[in-house]
């Protein structure tokens, strides 16, 4: 019996250590935007680790050596984002800012590599996915409306579209030249397509003018 529960107190003992020490991690990064040791590691403005080490890889990236308090294990998982930005309490240094993109989560285990970019990079590709998500949604739209065109007297459904093309041109309007120039290359072809299949349905039923404000968005949209 004795055994027993000084087993169980070595166990309890070795958990309860492993649990109350901090978090080591590996984040890569492709540059170190001037990223050093002892750098802060900043979560909704509390101060959360800190840098070790920063080593260069045999694949030409940067791997920071990292270390979380362990009072703030718990907010580091799968759905964290770490990028270099300024420090913003201390001038002329960086530091490494973490994001949760989504709540819950797997929490990271010790040793675990993440990869790691700058704000720009981070803010760019969340841009790239917004648009993803609104050319699916924007197929939808034209498809469902392509179906039920021969139903719809006066279609509402094309000024849906237009609100939706208004709503992208404001997007484009906020966005940086990069993926401007991606959305001229990729998207608006696209969407040209789209919109010349649907005027030839309509022209079947001599309504081809109805897509003439779709038409006019577009323009006003590559232009800028």
């Amino acid at each position: 019996m004795f055994k027993k529960i000084f087993l169980l107190l070595i166990i309890s003992s070795v958990m309860l250590g492993c649990y109350n020490k901090d978090l080591n991690l590996k984040i890569r990064f492709a540059q170190t935007e001037g990223l050093r040791a002892d750098a802060r590691i900043i979560f909704e403005k509390n101060h959360i680790g800190k840098v070790d080490a920063i080593s260069y890889s045999e694949g030409g990236d940067y791997i920071a050596e990292v270390k979380i308090h362990k009072g703030f294990k718990k907010a580091v998982t799968e759905n964290s984002r770490f990028f270099i930005i300024n420090d913003p309490s201390e001038k002329g240094r960086k530091a490494i800012e973490m994001i949760k993109v989504a709540e819950g989560g797997v929490p990271l285990e010790k040793g675990a590599m993440i990869e790691g970019s700058t704000r720009f990079a981070f803010l760019l590709g969340q841009m790239e996915e917004d648009f993803g998500k609104a050319m699916s949604e924007l197929s939808r739209k034209i498809n469902r409306l392509s179906d039920e065109i021969k139903q719809i007297p006066e279609s509402e459904e094309i000024k849906k579209l237009e609100r939706y093309l208004n709503q992208l041109k404001e997007k484009m309007k906020k966005s940086g030249k990069e993926l401007r120039e991606k959305i001229q290359k990729e998207l608006l072809p696209w969407i040209q397509k789209e919109i010349e299949n649907l005027k030839e349905r309509l022209r079947k039923f001599g309504r081809e003018k109805e897509v003439e404000p779709l038409e006019v968005k577009m323009e006003e949209i590559r232009k800028i």
